[in-house]
């Protein structure tokens, strides 16, 4: 199937490892130009030589998406190097958990700043150009936008209200700005996955297997039992139906917050 995406710039936020890279990867993979954003060096260089084995070549760059002004420069530095962004996938950023008795002004804040406005800060810009490409030639292939966000903010952990809180508000984000931006043609939707193997979740598992005094395979099949399919996701497996949602295969789907948690959440 051609998704059409050859020859795309696509910008990704948190593109450097996790599901982020393997979006980077993927889009690579379909032929888009690619730029990956990450605040840690190391992550991008890794990144980079990773995408360079497999024959893949991807501007790198270095911001700290908590700031407005950083979201500017890095997609003035993206499309100075690709050209204009024809595709945005928010992959950045992931909220502190906090027991609720600890929680205070300052950590509602922290995850808004790690989850939302890491998000929105890249989206305002980028969307800006967009409807401005939109305007000014109606026929041109109009712009798309993934949010991976999490579901998180759909089902709620008392360890997890701050960061859910962020979640919720950009599932709401999204779709607002989905209606508004549908008059352009430019589509905006949203990814909830639930546990995906990622090094996060790496780390959790090992924070759990020494708690329990078991092995990190032990704990993995004892919260991989708990899913409805058996397991949790691959991060490609998340990158293949973000490469879905951006392509023109999808192109009356906009709006849409589509879970990816192997049927865990509760129906509603």
């Amino acid at each position: 199937m051609d998704l059409g995406l050859s020859g795309k710039v696509v910008l990704i936020t948190g593109g450097s490892k996790g599901i982020g890279f393997a979006c980077a990867r993927a889009f690579a993979a379909e032929g888009a130009k690619i730029a990956i954003v990450s605040r840690d060096p190391a992550n991008l260089a890794r990144a980079r030589e990773q995408l360079a084995n497999a024959g893949h070549h991807v501007h790198l760059a270095r911001a700290d998406l908590h700031e407005a002004h950083s979201a500017e420069d890095i997609v003035e530095e993206a499309t100075g190097a690709l050209g204009p962004i024809d595709i945005l996938i928010n992959s950045a950023g992931s909220a502190k958990r906090y027991d609720p008795d600890t929680l205070d002004a300052a950590a509602f804040k922290a995850a808004m700043d790690a989850k939302y406005f890491s998000y929105i800060y890249p989206q305002q810009v980028v969307l800006k150009q967009m409807a401005a490409r939109a305007r000014a030639n109606p026929d041109a292939q109009p712009g798309a936008i993934v949010n991976i966000i999490g579901m998180g903010g759909k089902i709620a952990s008392d360890i997890h209200i701050a960061g859910g809180a962020a979640n919720a508000a950009l599932m709401l984000a999204t779709v607002g700005l989905a209606h508004h931006y549908a008059k352009l043609g430019i589509r905006i939707n949203a990814i909830n996955p639930g546990a995906t193997l990622t090094e996060r979740v790496e780390e959790a598992l090992q924070l759990e297997a020494q708690k329990d005094g078991i092995t990190r395979d032990e704990a993995l099949a004892a919260s991989q039992s708990k899913v409805p399919l058996g397991r949790y996701a691959k991060p490609e497996e998340i990158a293949d139906v973000a490469l879905f949602l951006a392509s023109r295969r999808a192109s009356y789907v906009s709006g849409a917050i589509i879970p990816m948690d192997g049927v865990s959440a509760p129906l509603i």
